[in-house]
This record gives C-alpha cells, sequence and structure tokens, in this order.
C-alpha cells in the first residue's frame, strides 16, 4: 500500500508539472499584452519582467531580430531602452528557475499592477474557502440523512416526495438554480443580498451573504449523497447477512445502526470526496454570477484583461487541487475497505 501511494503521489506531480509547462508555453506564444498606465508603473512592471527573464532590453539600439518592440523609453542617461519579447523555451526555462528557486510566479499586468501574482491570490483565496468549506459542511450531513431517510421509507410516499425533489433540482442546471433564487429570494423578496457584500458591510449582511451561493453550491452535493446513500443502504438492507442479524435477536434498528449503516458508508467515504471535487470546480460559476471576490472571478477577470501571470496561477491551483484530490480519492478505497490491497502484487 506504502508504495502505491508513493507511486500515485509522484504521478500526480510529474502531471502537474507537465500540465503546467504546457500552459505556460502556450499562454506565452500569445501576443504580450501592454500595459497601459503612468510611464513611471509602466517601466516597473517591464524591468521586473526583464528581472524575471520573460522581456530582453536593450540600451541604445534597437534588435529587429527579436521581433517588435513592446515598450520603449528613456533611461536616466538620456539612452534609449528598447523592450522585446524573449524566446518562449527561454521564458520557459527562467520560469523554472524562478519557481524552483524563488518561488516566484510573475506580477500582475492590470489587475494590481506590479503586485506579485502570489499575494494577489493570496488575498482572493480565502472567499473562495469560506464559501466551499460552509457548502461541504451542510451537503454532506444533509444529504446522508435525507438518503438514510428515503432507504427507511422505501416504497412510501415520503420516499417518492423525496426522490422527486432530488431529480428535480439535479435537472436544473446551477447557472440557471441560482438565477432564480437571486430572482425570488433577492430582488423580490429582498430577504437576502442580491451581490456579495462588500468587506465595509455589517457583520449580519455579511453573514446574509452566504445563503444563495452556499445554498446553490450544497443542493446538488445534497442530492448526490442523498441518491447514493439511498441506494447503498437499501442494497444492504435486503443482503443475507442483516437477516442473519435480525434471527440472532437484533432489532431492526440495531441492526441498521450496527451493520447496515456501517456497511452502507464503505463506498460512500469516497463519493463524499467526489461531490466535494465537483463543489470546489463548480463554484467557479457561483462566484462569478453572485460576484464574490474568490478565484472564479479572479480567473474571469485575469482573462478579460488579459493578465496571463495571474491567470496562470489561478489555473495551477486549480490543476494541483483538482490531481491531487483525484489521488486522495484514490487511496480512500484502499484505507476504508481493508479487503482492498490497490497496488499490492497478485
Amino acid at each position: 500500500m506504502l508504495k502505491y501511494v508513493m507511486q500515485r503521489i509522484f504521478l500526480a506531480i510529474i502531471t502537474t508539472f507537465i500540465i503546467l509547462s504546457i500552459t505556460f508555453i502556450l499562454i506565452r506564444i500569445l501576443p504580450v499584452e501592454r500595459m497601459i498606465g503612468p510611464t513611471h508603473v509602466q517601466v516597473a512592471y517591464y524591468d521586473e519582467q526583464v528581472r524575471l527573464g520573460y522581456i530582453i532590453s536593450f540600451i541604445g539600439k534597437e534588435h529587429p531580430e527579436y521581433g517588435e518592440i513592446i515598450f520603449k523609453t528613456m533611461n536616466s542617461q538620456k539612452l534609449m531602452v528598447y523592450y522585446y519579447k524573449a524566446p518562449v523555451f527561454q521564458q520557459y526555462f527562467h520560469w523554472l528557475k524562478n519557481i524552483f528557486l524563488h518561488w516566484d510566479w510573475g506580477t500582475s499586468l492590470k489587475i494590481e499592477p506590479n503586485v506579485r501574482a502570489g499575494v494577489i491570490i493570496a488575498t482572493k483565496i480565502g472567499y473562495s474557502l469560506k464559501v466551499n468549506i460552509f457548502s461541504v459542511i451542510i451537503s454532506v450531513p444533509c444529504g446522508i440523512a435525507l438518503g438514510i431517510w428515503a432507504a427507511l421509507k422505501k416504497n412510501t410516499i415520503t420516499d417518492h416526495i423525496i426522490s422527486t425533489v432530488i431529480m428535480l433540482f439535479i435537472a436544473v442546471p446551477g447557472f440557471i438554480l441560482i438565477t432564480f433564487i437571486l430572482l425570488i429570494f433577492g430582488y423580490r423578496l429582498g430577504w437576502f443580498p442580491t451581490k456579495w457584500p462588500a468587506d465595509t458591510a455589517s457583520f449580519k449582511m455579511k453573514v446574509m451573504g452566504y445563503f444563495i451561493p452556499v445554498f446553490c453550491l450544497s443542493i446538488g452535493s445534497i442530492c448526490g449523497y442523498c441518491r447514493f446513500t439511498r441506494a447503498e443502504l437499501c442494497d444492504v438492507l435486503e443482503s443475507d447477512y442483516l437477516l442473519l442479524a435480525r434471527t440472532k435477536g437484533l432489532t431492526r434498528k440495531q441492526a441498521i445502526v450496527r451493520h447496515a449503516l456501517k456497511n452502507s458508508m464503505v463506498p460512500m467515504f469516497p463519493g463524499i470526496l467526489s461531490e466535494i471535487i465537483f463543489i470546489f470546480s463548480g463554484s467557479y460559476i457561483v462566484e462569478i454570477l453572485y460576484g464574490i471576490p474568490g478565484l472564479g472571478k479572479l480567473f474571469l477577470d485575469s482573462i478579460q484583461g488579459k493578465d496571463y501571470n495571474v491567470m496562470f496561477v489561478d489555473m495551477a491551483i486549480m490543476t494541483t487541487y483538482g490531481l491531487l484530490a483525484g489521488v486522495l480519492l484514490d487511496l480512500s478505497y484502499g484505507f476504508i475497505d481493508p479487503r482492498i490491497r490497490m497496488g499490492a502484487r497478485k
């Protein structure tokens, strides 16, 4: 098992490196977006890019072999300084050096000019984490409880109502759901804010601002947990060993608590992890529609503003998160069910 764990982690790291390398090269092939602003701000930005190795500067003479001039200015010695885009693979090697030696992901071009992309991400990631963590805390117990209730009331009116409501919510896409909720509970009834409250808002308003995004993120996961729990628990309730437990004298409640729930939870935990992965990936849409200043909105702003450094760091975080979550999902099968020996030799 230890060997398998090390192999999966190593493969995840290699895969992340390959994906980020290809992404970096593809982004750097694009034309360089010029900074617009005061001259001193532009000079500071391009000098920083020269230091990082992404741009080449020449004093007093043009070098057409490097292509189009990105920016030019006059230095303190009254000499013209010309800035050119460095070759792509030269940028790539400088990128590797900056990452491994200095953990430097570059600076922002337009969102917050001359501010490190990592610093911008650090100020935004907290909003995404809070919304997603609250969604997980709500969706896991609610979904499992509804699934248990539906399984224990199988083929009754309660089970049919729960299943029907679950199917209705599953059929509605997330962006349509949040639109209707905003329209009804935000604009029509005025119960909740119609957009994410500002940092200067009152504590009550900030708390109210979590209701709509957390509900929209939670409802899909609640439906998933409910369906999965119901299916697994129904199978266990009809199994032979549960019938044996009842014949030995256990009451229905004792058999369900001691055996049915315990055994049905074995495949449930990987399902919970997969739903958590879905929540974090789907939060980008909710953040954009509700105006949450998290990673999702930042990603959209960086694309619209062609701020490639910020966009790349945002993509790197989500890529790394997705791969590590996948590794954790694979490993969970072996840790939860001792009968599984993943990676063991036959």
